[in-house]
């Protein structure tokens, strides 16, 4: 099994919704609806499944919007700037999620396989 099914197996468990309305592009929060205590589980879930330490606030981007601000203060460009702080993401992924920051949450599933992959490699 790869890890794209295994998150959609473990999402579906957890969040009881459809496995077939889960690919690479559904947003975690804004399409499954995903609450604090579904992203406490599936990280949990996460850590067990593929034996990996799992970082809530690296994974789930928590401090996204901090390090925006962290990046004007200190004259840095956002997108570098987030890139050291979050490796597992594409500098073009950054750039993404910038741009659609105003909408809400922005971490789609591919976000998470990345991350998986990141801490295997870690």
């Amino acid at each position: 099994m790869d890890i794209i099914d295994t998150l959609r197996e473990l999402i579906t468990d957890i969040m009881d919704v459809e496995g077939e309305t889960i690919t690479e592009e559904t947003y975690l929060v804004r399409d499954l609806g995903a609450e604090s205590i579904d992203l406490l589980e599936l990280s949990v879930s996460i850590n067990h499944a593929f034996q990996i330490t799992v970082k809530d606030d690296e994974l789930y981007l928590r401090n996204f919007r901090l390090y925006i601000v962290e990046a004007e203060r200190l004259g840095k460009e956002p997108v570098s700037y987030l890139a050291e702080r979050f490796p597992f993401l594409a500098t073009g992924r950054i750039a993404e999620i910038l741009a659609d920051l105003e909408v809400g949450p922005a971490i789609k599933i591919k976000d998470l396989v990345r991350y998986i992959v990141y801490r295997r490699e870690d």
